[in-house]
């Protein structure tokens, strides 16, 4: 007799028959990720050797005291460093967040912006720098926090309140999403100023503009702490993949655990899209790459989406610093033109795959 137990190991073995070992993983992505970091901090408009970059992270770590030109040193260290790593973090924390929910709600077109997160945070920003609400002091980043908090709370409100279930709560998050957008909408119309109006529609298409380390430090911790409370619940999340009921079989408070994950995913999104404005694709599309490359088992699922996020959004950064320099394209249009392909490409992979 077959048990729900059984069937999800059985299923996680036939997920990773032909699966990268995990210790190359680790190994392969660390090294791809540092490769990555170093070369695309070299692209843009001043040209700037490997070597060179090499130089100035030593002379700042404080390992060597190797002369470099000043406008070289600005350029990497307070420049080009902070926003890639910014990119990587954020690229990392949202695509943990797609394969979490993903996973969660049984829906292979989930990403973080399916609870509404991302237009909660783009209305809150709205509301900030055009009404000036909370002064100098909130800032766009904490009014698009805040804004965030309130869609999530939404969404979750309305979700109880219809049936409690996963369709409900996705329901719930495209009614939120219409909402808030709509919302964000009407303030600009209605309150519109050109300067204003120009740097707030950047941010919501994904801004790395002007990243400080203050914010390598943030995004980076919450994509770790993210990365690593999602990793608690990987085997609960291998059981929601089957189901509801065959998670609860296997003695899982099913309610409790959707709700602290929906949660953790509605927070890291929040401060990621406070630093770094809408990034959509990430979450929808490399959660399926990591499916594909490493199996079925969260174990592997969650590393290899933050990695595998990392790297694409470090590159799509420095391409869209290279491609239309001098002025940079908002990285959430490069991830939605690179994402849409891919994820076509991997739909069709994925039918042929016997």
């Amino acid at each position: 007799m077959t048990t729900p137990a059984s069937g999800i190991r059985s299923a996680s073995r036939r997920g990773g028959r032909r699966t990268v070992p995990f210790v190359l993983l680790t190994l392969g992505g660390l090294a791809l990720f540092l490769g990555s970091v170093a070369v695309a901090v070299t692209l843009g408009p001043a040209d700037i050797s490997l070597v060179n970059v090499r130089d100035i992270v030593l002379n700042h770590l404080g390992i060597t005291d190797i002369p470099v030109r000043v406008s070289e040193d600005a350029i990497v260290w307070q420049d080009r460093m902070p926003r890639t790593l910014v990119a990587a973090a954020c690229g990392a924390g949202l695509g943990v967040c797609g394969a979490i929910l993903q996973s969660l709600l049984r829906n292979p077109l989930a990403d973080p912006f399916i609870l509404g997160v991302s237009s909660g945070a783009s209305t809150g920003a709205v509301v900030v720098g055009m009404l000036g609400l909370g002064g100098t002091a909130l800032g766009l980043s904490g009014g698009a926090f805040i804004g965030a908090l309130v869609a999530f709370a939404f969404v979750l409100l309305v979700g109880r309140y219809a049936n409690g279930g996963v369709s409900a709560i996705v329901l719930a998050g495209v009614a939120g999403t219409q909402l808030f957008s709509a919302l964000t909408s009407l303030v600009i119309f209605a309150f519109a100023d050109s300067d204003e109006t120009r740097g707030i529609m950047f941010w919501l298409l994904g801004s790395l503009e002007g990243m400080r380390w203050d914010d390598v430090l943030l995004t980076t911790a919450v994509a770790l702490v993210g990365t690593v409370i999602a990793m608690g619940y990987m085997r609960s999340l291998d059981a929601f993949a089957f189901g509801e009921d065959i998670a609860a079989s296997l003695g899982i408070h099913v309610a409790r655990t959707r709700i602290i994950l929906l949660t953790l995913t509605a927070l890291l999104t929040a401060a990621l899209v406070s630093v770094a404005g809408a990034i959509g694709f990430v979450g929808l599309v490399l959660p399926h790459a990591a499916r594909l490359l490493f199996g079925q088992r969260h174990s592997r699922i969650l590393p290899a989406t933050a990695v595998l996020g990392a790297i694409f959004m470090v590159w799509v950064d420095a391409g869209s610093r290279v491609i239309f320099t001098p002025s940079p394209l908002p990285v959430g249009v490069g991830t939605a033109i690179v994402g849409v392909p891919v994820f076509v490409l991997l739909l069709i992979r994925r039918k042929a795959t016997p």
